[in-house]
C-alpha cells in the first residue's frame, strides 16, 4: 500500500499562486495513475482536478486548463500541484491521489488532504 502526505495548503488572495506537494511512500510495485482531487465541501464526492497515466497522458478539468500544472519527481516520489490565478470558488481540501500495484494488489489511495483558502 501507499502513504500520501500532502503540504503546501494555506491561505491565498484571488488571484494568487499555491504549489502542493505529496510525498509518497510505501511497498509500491507499479504505478498506473497518479492526480491531485479536492473536496469543497465535507461529506462531497471529491473534484477531480487533473489525473497523469502511466503513459503519460494527462488530463485536467476544465476549470483548471491553463492555470495548473502538475509535475513528478520519480526520484523523489513526490508529486506537485503548481496552481496560478486562484479564484475563491477554488478554496478546498486538496488531495492527492495514487493508483497502483502493491504485492500484485491493485490499490488507490489518497492522503489526508491539505486545505487551501481563497479569499480577500
Amino acid at each position: 500500500q501507499a502513504d500520501l502526505v500532502e503540504s503546501g495548503g494555506g491561505s491565498v488572495q484571488p488571484g494568487g499562486s499555491l504549489t502542493l506537494s505529496c510525498d509518497i511512500s510505501g511497498n509500491i510495485d507499479a504505478v498506473h495513475e497518479v492526480g491531485w482531487y479536492r473536496r469543497q465541501v465535507p461529506g462531497q464526492q471529491r473534484e477531480e482536478v487533473v489525473t497523469v497515466t502511466k503513459d503519460g497522458k494527462t488530463k485536467y478539468a476544465d476549470s483548471v486548463k491553463g492555470r495548473f500544472t502538475i509535475a513528478r519527481d520519480n526520484a523523489k516520489n513526490m508529486l506537485f500541484l503548481q496552481m496560478k490565478n486562484l479564484e475563491p470558488e477554488e478554496t478546498a481540501t486538496y488531495y492527492c491521489n495514487v493508483m497502483g500495484d502493491s504485492s500484485e494488489t491493485f490499490f488507490e489511495a489518497f492522503g489526508p488532504g491539505t486545505q487551501v483558502t481563497v479569499s480577500s
